[in-house]
């Protein structure tokens, strides 16, 4: 139904925050330093695709139509309840999930970034 709204929504401010953070350091003349400022184009390319591919789900169903009010279940008083219900289960269990793979996916790589190189590893 509506449940790409919740992750879209994100995807929004996560690039508004990446941008602003880009205009200031090249403002500033200063290199971002947090390593989660750095890697939030990862986070919006994660956001940004997930929301694209479930609302192409969601019109492909039929869910998502292309005149008012464009989600079916927001016509019906009754059925709005259910719509904000999944919003609020789906779109937010699926949201802090794609952040909390990407947390993951930025501490992995801070780590392998700071382990020692060995001498004689040379990839063939």
């Amino acid at each position: 139904m509506a449940c790409f709204i919740v992750p879209a929504t994100e995807a929004v401010v996560t690039t508004a925050v990446k941008i602003a953070a880009d205009k200031k350091s090249k403002k500033t003349s200063a290199e971002i330093t947090n390593p989660y400022i750095k890697r939030m184009d990862w986070l919006n390319n994660m956001l940004w695709g997930g929301s694209a591919l479930l609302a192409f789900e969601h019109v492909w169903h039929g869910e998502v139509t292309p005149w008012f009010p464009f989600l079916t279940n927001a016509a019906n008083p009754a059925d709005r309840a259910e719509m904000f219900a999944e919003m609020a289960t789906s779109g937010v269990g699926m949201a802090v999930l794609v952040t909390a793979v990407w947390f993951v996916m930025v501490a992995a790589s801070r780590y392998i970034e700071k382990l020692p190189e060995k001498k004689g590893d040379v990839l063939k």
